[in-house]
């Protein structure tokens, strides 16, 4: 009987057929696919950058302290 009801689960789609779908429900879908992509790229980037970036920003500190005195 749980054999059963798992095969009648696993036959059942998460998400509605693309051929299905309006074109506005489909625009949205692309959109949101796009964004999320951006977004992690863009995090990925970020993350590998940011220890440069507070390096730079150190240096400058210092360059500006040590310009001052």
């Amino acid at each position: 009987m749980l054999a059963v009801s798992i095969a009648s689960f696993h036959s059942m789609p998460l998400l509605p057929r693309w051929q299905y779908m309006t074109d506005q429900s489909k625009a949205l879908v692309t959109r949101s696919v796009i964004s999320v992509g951006v977004l992690l790229l863009a995090a990925l980037v970020l993350r590998a950058l940011v220890p440069w970036v507070l390096l730079a920003l150190i240096l400058w500190c210092v360059w500006q302290v040590m310009v001052r005195r």
